[in-house]
């Protein structure tokens, strides 16, 4: 797989059916190894080993329900109170982050109203603070680290 801009990270892999797995440690199973998968395997390392963010406290792949349509967020990290911190839009390294990508995690934080958004392909990291109340965002250097 393709270097990422984040950290190394130590990972677990299997081979079957000819198809390389990694293992998920929120989900606690292998998965297959897609491009976008290892975007969103190194996220979720970085949100927990740099930002001490409890694994608790982060979910992937969720279904929402948005204009009656089925929609799946990438990484989600909650709040000790169950509202939800950061939401995250995760692209293989080949696509590039667009308008259209911003538009989609926008359309994702109104049934979320997340504090924070990140949208990474893993090569580019793009973080905003919501005012979901004045629906605007604004551009930050990195996400804050976790704090009960």
């Amino acid at each position: 797989m393709q270097n990422l801009k984040f950290p190394n990270f130590e990972f677990r892999f299997k081979s079957t059916e000819n198809r390389l797995h990694v293992f998920d440690i929120i989900r606690k199973k292998f998965v297959v190894l897609q491009p976008e998968e290892w975007v969103r395997q190194h996220v979720v390392h970085n949100l927990i080993t740099i930002k001490g963010y409890p694994k608790t406290l982060i979910n992937i792949e969720k279904q929402l329900i948005i204009n009656g349509l089925k929609k799946r967020y990438d990484v989600v990290v909650f709040k000790p109170n169950g509202s939800i911190s950061i939401l995250v839009e995760c692209k293989a390294p080949e696509v590039n982050i667009t308008q259209n990508t911003f538009n989609q995690i926008a359309i994702y934080n109104m049934n979320v109203a997340s504090d924070y958004l990140m949208v990474t392909n893993g090569l580019q990291h793009y973080y905003c603070q919501m005012d979901n109340k004045a629906e605007k965002y604004v551009f930050l250097k990195d996400i804050p680290d976790f704090s009960r």
